[in-house]
């Protein structure tokens, strides 16, 4: 029985190789990334959360919109904040910038959540995906110590007897070519993101149409 899951999306701020601009509103097939995710996430959860350094700027979406509670920011500060104000015992977590985010990669991963592991990864050729896992908040106190002591990569905080793996011939099955682990993160890839979409738009669900 898969575990109640929030869903939280970290947005990120303006980027310097994108001319300010924030990756978040970039336009992939005519509609914003972050339009894209949300879409998605509203299949899947009922609880959706923002985490972002300027919440004003996330106000027209229905979603709790919340701000980091260090003044260090880092994904794991992120990570953070989403699991604290999230009601549920796990929450999923994507970045701002992937466009071609599936539903069904999602519902993976939430399959694999289990109250004895505090962090549901998947594993691609590239390695841990730890913007697009779950955690459970039993690990908020292990977070914030991490946060506290200046240790900001988020893979080393989870030790291997708590962290679970999902295989990459497990994620195949819900996305075949691993499309939701495709990031914008330069002017080039939000070109290919434009080439991709003609293949590998998200279908419509019940909320989009």
């Amino acid at each position: 029985m898969t575990i109640p899951c929030s869903g939280v999306i970290l947005a990120g701020g303006e980027n310097k190789r994108f001319s300010g601009k924030n990756k978040a509103f970039l336009e992939v097939g005519g509609k914003r990334v972050m339009d894209r995710i949300i879409e998605v996430f509203r299949q899947c959860f009922t609880e959706i959360i923002i985490v972002a350094d300027q919440p004003e700027k996330y106000s027209e979406f229905d979603a709790l919109v919340v701000t980091d509670l260090f003044a260090l920011r880092s994904s794991l500060t992120g990570l953070h904040a989403g699991l604290f104000y999230a009601s549920n015992p796990f929450a999923f977590f994507s970045a701002c910038d992937t466009p071609f985010l599936r539903k069904e990669l999602i519902e993976c991963v939430l399959a694999h959540t289990d109250p004895r592991y505090d962090a549901i990864m998947p594993e691609t050729p590239g390695g841990l995906e730890p913007l697009c896992s779950a955690y459970s908040r039993q690990s908020l106190p292990m977070m914030a110590r991490f946060i506290q002591e200046g240790k900001l990569k988020i893979q080393r905080v989870f030790s291997s007897k708590k962290l679970r793996r999902i295989p990459e011939s497990r994620l195949r099955k819900a996305d075949p070519d691993l499309v939701s682990f495709f990031n914008i993160n330069s002017p080039s890839d939000l070109e290919a993101a434009k080439d991709m979409n003609i293949f590998y738009s998200q279908p419509k669900g019940k909320d989009s149409e």
